[in-house]
């Protein structure tokens, strides 16, 4: 029975499918861990292709994100990451349930690699390695080999280790690049328990999506799409068997046991969160096209990469309509809900990163249109090319020049300006937290101050006696003053002495 069954779905594959096998008619040994053996994986790794592949872009996607790790400063999250991180781990739970607006998970990692200093590459070892590097690469693999086929993972896999938005975040140290980690890790044992429906995989599926909510709170939009469109899936199932919804259910209450302690703090600070509407971020509509145009790595790519995702999500239709179904709901799903809390919370497609993984998948999917006309497996090479030349030049320009505010510099020119007893004021006051990772006013002999309003302002002015004030503003001074009469207080009292990748620098007038 077992032989005939087998004879079956061999009889089903499309020319497509035998054409594009890269590996020809070599058939890889491993199957499960037991087969894990030296001589096993010797064999894969001289004859498979897919694995060939795989290694060389899981090794020059960890090279692209150590590559300059500590070129960038330190930016202002990043250094608020510092700066919860430094608490110990009781109070970082602590600071979580007071109103901090992102999880612990990440911050309590940060709190360990401390051991080893906290320089930029200290702070961002963990996203570069863990979040975005060695490790999501091979997954994205795994979900595009069980979403479709071998070509669509390896493809998707190219486009994540080549990313410049992937590979910015996972020189980032925030929690996103851990977020998409435990997603994508998520999404191989959901595709599996779609198909087998079984409780290992569910249950595997619950504790990573687990591990995504205690790494950020936006995780659970996906999380919450995946279990939507999994009861469609499994509907007739569960429509003649009840039983069927169980292994689902217990994944769920997985998941719920797990994060119980945050949910509840989560309905607190979501209702701390909204209670006035965000004075930054973006809104409306204008996240979707903001969203693409990031994940692409330009808007000149993304109208490229959009074609083919539409592209990829018709082939989807045509081969399996539930999967065109998937990548259409999980893609307006995301979108819907992000249109409605963007006008209660700052939105950023930072947050959204996780749809890179159906972003690519959709890309990776379309070159099988091109390779039912063509027939030939170089198909699958030429996009993998197409994927590494276009991001290359992307790339050139992400490692030329900073890619985040120069603190750093900022704080050796403010510190050759300055003079013992000058008084340097920070506006907005939140943005001293990067400024003094780099700049300290006790050795400088200064005086440092914070001002969120034209009051502090005009406050500190009185302070000045015959010392000189200096300014230190960012971009972030419409978020902190949104009435704008700190701006309008800055521009009638002081002269600029000029900026610093958006850092402005200003002396009272």
């Amino acid at each position: 029975m077992g032989r005939k069954r087998e004879d079956r779905e061999k009889g089903k594959k499309t020319r497509a499918d035998h054409e594009c096998n890269l590996d020809g008619q070599y058939t890889n040994p491993i199957r499960s861990f037991r087969d894990l053996t030296p001589g096993n994986i010797q064999e894969a790794i001289s004859r498979s292709r897919y694995l060939q592949l795989l290694i060389s872009l899981t090794l020059i996607g960890a090279i692209l994100r150590f590559y300059n790790l500590g070129y960038n400063s330190i930016w202002l999250d990043e250094a608020s990451t510092l700066n919860f991180a430094i608490k110990s781990i009781p109070d970082i739970w602590q600071a979580t349930t007071a109103g901090e607006f992102n999880p612990p998970l990440f911050y309590w990692t940060e709190h360990i690699m401390l051991i080893f200093g906290n320089s930029e590459v200290v702070l961002r070892f963990i996203p570069a390695m863990l979040g975005l590097g060695i490790l999501t690469i091979p997954l994205i693999y795994l979900v595009g080999k069980e979403f479709m086929d071998r070509n669509t993972g390896i493809i998707a896999a190219t486009a994540f280790a080549f990313s410049p938005f992937l590979i910015f975040y996972s020189q980032d140290a925030r929690a996103y690049s851990m977020m998409l980690f435990f997603v994508t890790f998520a999404m191989v044992f959901y595709f599996r328990a779609l198909k087998s429906n079984d409780l290992t995989n569910w249950a595997l599926f619950g504790v990573l999506s687990a591990l995504a909510f205690w790494s950020h709170f936006y995780a659970l939009v996906i999380i919450g799409a995946l279990i939507l469109y999994a009861l469609f899936e499994l509907f007739s199932k569960i429509k003649s068997n009840i039983r069927a919804i169980q292994p689902m259910v217990i994944s769920c209450i997985i998941f719920g046991l797990i994060c119980l302690p945050l949910i509840l703090v989560t309905i607190q600070l979501f209702a701390k969160r909204t209670a006035s509407a965000p004075t930054f971020g973006i809104q409306g509509p204008d996240i979707i096209i903001a969203t693409f145009a990031q994940i692409s790595g330009s808007e000149a790519a993304m109208y490229l990469l959009l074609l083919l995702f539409i592209a990829g999500i018709v082939q989807a239709f045509m081969l399996d309509k539930n999967k065109g179904i998937f990548l259409v709901t999980i893609t307006v799903l995301t979108f819907v809900i992000s249109n409605f809390l963007s006008y209660r919370i700052p939105m950023q497609p930072r947050y959204l990163i996780f749809l890179a993984i159906v972003f690519f998948i959709a890309i990776a999917l379309s070159s099988r249109l091109l390779y039912t006309l063509v027939n030939s497996r170089g198909v699958v090479y030429g996009f993998i090319a197409i994927l590494m030349v276009m991001n290359a030049f992307m790339l050139v320009g992400y490692y030329s020049g900073y890619a985040k505010e120069d603190w750093r510099g900022f704080a050796d020119g403010l510190q050759q300006q300055t003079r013992p007893g000058d008084l340097v004021v920070v506006v907005p006051g939140y943005v001293s937290q990067p400024l003094d990772y780099y700049y300290s006013n006790t050795s400088d002999q200064t005086i440092e101050f914070s001002a969120y309003t034209a009051n502090d302002l005009k406050a500190i002015n009185a302070q000045k006696n015959n010392n000189t004030l200096f300014y230190v503003v960012t971009g972030d001074i419409s978020a902190a003053d949104p009435e704008g009469d700190a701006t309008e207080w800055l521009k009638q009292n002081t002269k600029s002495l000029g900026q610093n990748t958006g850092i402005f620098l200003l002396t009272s007038g």
